[in-house]
């Protein structure tokens, strides 16, 4: 990977020599199923008798012509790069070259479907895998315009950023050589787009269903919509859904925005076996093809995806018509996405609690990610490609996301859209830093943000804040006599910040029914600052039953309960009669268990006391995560096995008690059979999956069944045969990833060592092929198993970062981490990555960074089994 880096420094020396105008590109994919044609025409301004390169990663290159002037390609040609030298002021480089298709859902990824051999290909630019299929120069900054030819087999589906031009040309003569079908071949012609960065470029192509809709703009155009996958999915595509979504989005936006969508066309491509949940090609959307629902999925999922056809959208203003001009402010793209998404959702959709959505999952992912040695500030120090790859993360999404809600509270709403609305109008089609958004703010404000900036953006960490009550009680009646919110900040980053933020009370009231609820019976709304903040207008106040510091969750912080509220929510945690603040609690328990601050049993206990009456699926989706990690990694090893019993006893009655084909039954159902380990509860799973035991309202559906016999694989009641029998019954790309990890999670060392060779010291596997995998090999009852490959887990570390791509690499690195065996006496798993991280200190750092990152699981997992094991 080295040979394929660029760093901030020499894209700022590029930016100063080269201005781009435009691309040609013409690909032929009928040539074979390994590589393609591309020839690639750029038109550029520079200084002239300056020297500077362009990037193309490709297995061969055929012709370099610059201005008329053939270059040798054994000459000129390096590693990632093309040398040019002596440029004029206007200049003309044309490259011929064959790109590689890719198996690992980077660059130009070809899938063949297993159901009827058609090939189907989507592109995957983002953060510099353009280069990987044609060539250009691959920074922020350099935007031009591209208009795109495509060359491809007749009855294909060809999909760029914009229109077509016309009707596709057949070909005198043409063959495909690409796979599928042969009917002779057509060539595509693209209107050419405006002028955008070469990562939000793409070309889709393949059998792909389609099916189209339109809306009409702000501005009074009509803008076409498609919705693609592949053909064997179509039947499972619900489109109306997607584009009710959709409309709702461009009406919500255009108007917050008062900028109509700048594009000519919109169209969203559910594609195989991609990497993220969806990619913001200008105009041309891809998702993760999982988003296609064959099987009945937990409303969390449905709303998921809602929420990302939503972010996606966003990126059309905000990253694809403004466009960051280095990677320092990818947060500004991904948190802007992040935070309108979650907005507009809660107020243009049906999914009204996305901000308790946004809480438990987002928040969580940020306060967790913010705790780790690596934590960094929003504004990152983006040196290289590499360090971008690994700050897609927690910080630069949804802590992002979370610091711009509280901005919008503390300079008001309406304030905040007009200076993201002068900002578009500002800058359109350009590059810009923080300071530019800033700038905007500060103006339709009236506020200064260079030290909101300084505070929240530049510097790293999270800070905890703490109700601090004392009362006296009188009558009967308890009564607040002093009330401050404490503020504490970490000792790796002591920074104390302002943050506006609602306390709320809330009493225990029993209604005319009998039931119990949690109502809200005062709202303060308050700035807070430093250690200490005193509230004297809650003081003479009666004491509220359950206080709630960050009410509302405008606030980044971590909050912890008083021990009276505590014991409250405890009691009443499914009593609110709002769905935003029992999440709220919910997140404070988990995060004192993550922080030994209570005990992990103590958790598990309030989950499944609790989670039956839980009304967000979304929430029920996290909390079940985290009793997973619980019972994984938190209880003390001692009481492990009989907790995970006990929890597995709990989740098969909660799953038998619920709403007859409810989400949360589904959830549960699938959560049991993820932690059936003893016969019992593997009788109770094979009885489910053939039919002898029903639960009312649940369907054993083709994803529920893989489900099922992976739960059997890992009890050691499922063989390589009876998972090749469900293979047969469904020989889908799905079907495949599924058996992939079923027989990964076959308990024998056979087993395991195969997986292992598959992943690691083999490189045939496709991308979610190879996920499914590492998957599947994680899932042990005997945790034995996994002691055998910690050596060779650290011993492939360096050749697996060099020889891979940064995704697949990934993969393996955060995927076979030992984590599992933490407090295993077997190994020393701590000790190990220590010994690793010492004797590697010139890894690359993206590397370190991730092992780090992993050894801090270790450290906290040990923390919290200790604080669990005082509890007796």
């Amino acid at each position: 990977m080295p040979a394929q880096n660029l760093t901030r420094d020499e894209a700022r020396t590029r930016a100063a020599v080269v201005a781009v105008r435009s691309y040609e590109v013409a690909l032929d994919l009928t040539t074979s199923p390994t590589t393609f044609t591309s020839r690639t025409t750029v038109r550029f301004t520079a200084t002239p008798g300056a020297s500077t390169f362009i990037d193309l990663i490709a297995p061969e290159v055929h012709e370099v012509v610059l201005n008329g002037r053939a270059l040798d390609p054994a000459v000129v040609v390096a590693d990632s790069r093309i040398a040019l030298d002596e440029l004029a002021g206007e200049n003309e480089l044309t490259v011929v070259a064959d790109g590689a298709y890719m198996n690992t859902g980077e660059g130009l990824h070809r899938f063949v479907d297993p159901v009827d051999d058609e090939v189907y290909l989507y592109s995957q630019f983002e953060v510099a895998d353009s280069r990987r299929v044609f060539a250009v120069f691959e920074q922020p900054d350099l935007k031009a315009t591209f208009a795109f030819t495509v060359t491809a087999p007749a009855h294909w589906t060809v999909v760029s950023n914009y229109p077509v031009v016309g009707q596709p040309v057949a070909v005198e003569g043409g063959r495909n050589r690409n796979g599928g079908r042969d009917e002779g071949t057509s060539t595509w012609t693209f209107e050419p787009t405006p002028r955008i960065a070469s990562y939000v470029t793409a070309v889709v192509a393949g059998p792909y269903h389609a099916e189209h809709g339109e809306l009409t703009s702000s501005d009074g155009r009509t803008i076409p919509l498609g919705v693609y996958c592949r053909s064997s999915l179509a039947a499972h595509l619900d489109t109306d859904n997607i584009l009710d979504v959709t409309r709702r989005g461009f009406a919500f936006y255009e108007e917050k925005f008062a900028h109509p969508y700048p594009f000519a066309k919109y169209d969203q491509l559910f594609v195989p076996e991609f990497n993220a949940g969806a990619m913001e090609n200008a105009g041309a959307v891809t998702f993760l093809e999982s988003y296609v629902f064959r099987s009945k999925v937990p409303e969390a999922t449905i709303e998921r995806r809602a929420v990302t056809i939503l972010h996606e959208l966003a990126h059309m203003w905000f990253g694809d018509l403004v466009t960051m001009r280095w990677w320092d402010d990818l947060w500004l793209n991904e948190s802007f996405a992040e935070f309108m998404s979650t907005l507009a959702a809660a107020e243009a959709t049906q999914w009204t609690n996305a901000w308790s959505t946004f809480s438990s999952l987002e928040k969580n992912w940020a306060y967790r990610q913010d705790q780790l040695p690596s934590t960094h500030p929003i504004v990152a120090d983006m040196r290289d490609l590499e360090d971008v790859e690994v700050n897609f993360d927690g910080i630069t999404y949804a802590k992002g996301a979370s610091v711009l809600k509280q901005l919008v509270a503390w300079v008001g709403r309406d304030e905040f859209f007009a200076g993201v609305q002068a900002y578009f109008a500002k800058h359109s089609w350009g590059n810009t830093e923080l300071r530019d958004l800033l700038s905007e703010l500060e103006v339709t404000s009236g506020r200064d943000l260079s030290a909101w900036s300084s505070l929240w953006l530049e510097q790293a960490g999270v800070t905890l804040l703490r109700p601090a009550i004392t009362t006296s009680t009188d009558g009967g009646v308890e009564t607040i006599t002093s009330f401050a919110v404490l503020q504490e900040a970490p000792a790796a980053h002591p920074v104390q910040r302002p943050h506006r933020l609602v306390v709320s009370g809330y009493a225990v009231t029993t209604r005319d029914d009998g039931s119990t609820v949690l109502e809200c019976t005062s709202k303060l709304e308050l700035d807070v600052d430093g250690p200490r903040t005193e509230v004297p207008a809650l003081v003479g106040q009666r004491r509220p039953d359950l206080v709630l510091i960050n009410d509302d969750d405008l606030a980044y912080a971590k909050m912890r309960l008083d021990d009276v509220s505590l014991a409250t929510a405890t009691a009443h945690l499914g009593s609110f009669t709002d769905s935003l603040p029992r999440t709220l609690v919910w997140t404070a328990v988990w995060d004192a268990i993550r922080d030994a601050e209570t005990p992990a049993r103590s958790f598990v206990d309030l989950v499944l006391r609790n989670i039956g009456r839980e009304s967000d699926s979304t929430v029920v989706q996290v909390l079940l995560r985290q009793l997973s990690t619980a019972v994984d990694l938190y209880v003390t090893p001692e009481h492990r096995d009989a907790t995970d019993v006990a929890a597995a006893d709990s989740l098969l009655e909660l799953a038998t008690a619920a709403a007859a084909g409810s989400d949360t039954q589904l959830q549960l159902v699938k959560a049991f059979a993820g932690r059936a380990s003893a016969p019992a509860h593997l009788d109770v799973v094979a009885a489910l999956l053939d039919g002898t035991r029903t639960l009312d309202g649940l369907t054993i559906d083709t994803d529920l069944r893989w489900e099922l016999l992976t739960s059997l694989a890992t009890g050691g009641r499922a063989d390589e045969a009876r998972i090749a029998d469900q293979l047969a019954s469904d020989p889908t790309a799905t079907g495949q990833r599924a058996a992939a990890a079923a027989r990964a999670a076959i308990p024998t060392p056979e087993a395991k060592t195969a997986a292992w060779a598959a992943a690691v010291e083999h490189d045939e596997l496709a991308n979610a092929i190879q996920a499914a995998t590492i998957n599947g090999f994680g899932r042990v009852h005997d945790r034995s198993l996994l002691v055998p490959f910690v050596a060779p887990y650290f011993a492939a570390l360096e050749p697996v970062w060099e020889s891979r791509t940064n995704e697949m690499a990934q993969n393996i690195v955060l995927g076979l981490y030992p984590s599992d065996l933490a407090d295993d006496a077997r190994v020393d798993v701590l000790g190990a990555t220590d010994d690793w991280l010492e004797t590697h200190p010139d890894a690359a750092p993206a590397l370190r960074r991730l092992i780090i990152e992993s050894r801090d699981g270790v450290r906290r997992t040990l923390a919290a089994q200790e604080t669990d094991r005082r509890r007796g």
